[in-house]
């Protein structure tokens, strides 16, 4: 623990060294980030499984719900990234948007507060599930020959640059995307939980020491208002990741550099 006067601190590797609390020692052992990352995956599926079991013709409570949740990936993600075209990707790109944006709110619910995104154990995998994807995707809509010209050798540019263009594209296409999608996730909810955690503990000791009472508002305060600004961030992520998903499966489609 780090000591600041009266306040401990627990270091970063205690923070997200999260030991088995199911089935340890079995190759089925679960984590506290494995069981955040499942229960997303469940309420994802268990809350469209409600909305579509009891759909109406004049939509109500959670219906009402996910049907604007449905309306607003297809507009400001699928339109907007892949055309018309992209429409068959909704259900997809939903699905994607909604575990995402679970495993980043369970850093707000109280006596779990542990985003499953703030570990790549968990951001990885869903890196090269949308790798895999796109890459997939240009193969069977272009060919690999195609589509690999096309990912390589941007139009228009002249013959005696491209052995420089061509190591670059590659890095650009192949090793950067998967790697940035991972680490942008990762590093904005990790940042995220360890701001919550600092304003949790300083509002945590200043209320059990009576003479610095008089100081808790403003630990406190600080630790609503990072609160709300993570939710939104949880959102913002959900957001950036989808359409970055979008984005590339759509150029795969198109063929466009």
């Amino acid at each position: 623990m780090f000591l600041l006067g009266s306040i401990n601190f627990p270091p970063i590797g205690e923070l997200l060294n999260w030991k088995s609390i199911l089935f340890g020692g079995s190759a089925l052992a679960l984590n506290k980030i494995g069981l955040i990352t499942i229960a997303a995956a469940v309420v994802t599926i268990v809350m469209f499984g409600l909305a579509g079991r009891g759909a109406k013709l004049v939509p109500t409570g959670l219906q009402n719900v996910v049907e604007y949740s449905v309306e607003f990936v297809t507009n400001l993600i699928v339109l907007d990234a892949m055309g018309p075209e992209g429409i068959t990707w909704v259900p997809w790109l939903v699905g994607m948007f909604f575990f995402i944006l679970f495993s980043n709110l369970f850093e707000v619910i109280p006596f779990i507060q542990m985003p499953a995104t703030a570990r790549t154990s968990v951001t990885i995998p869903l890196a090269l599930i949308s790798y895999i994807t796109f890459v997939a995707v240009g193969i069977k809509k272009q060919g690999f020959g195609k589509y690999l010209k096309g990912a390589l050798i941007p139009k228009g540019v002249p013959l005696p640059l491209l052995p420089l263009l061509i190591p670059l594209e590659f890095l650009s296409t192949f090793i950067v995307r998967p790697f940035a999608l991972a680490i942008r996730l990762f590093g904005n909810m990790l940042a995220g939980h360890l701001l919550l955690v600092t304003f949790a503990i300083l509002s945590e000791a200043l209320f059990v020491k009576s003479l610095l009472l008089i100081a808790l508002p403003l630990p406190f305060a600080m630790l609503v208002v990072v609160t709300g600004y993570e939710i939104f961030v949880s959102a913002l992520q959900a957001f950036i990741f989808t359409t970055l998903t979008a984005v590339y499966i759509g150029e795969a489609m198109a063929g466009d550099h």
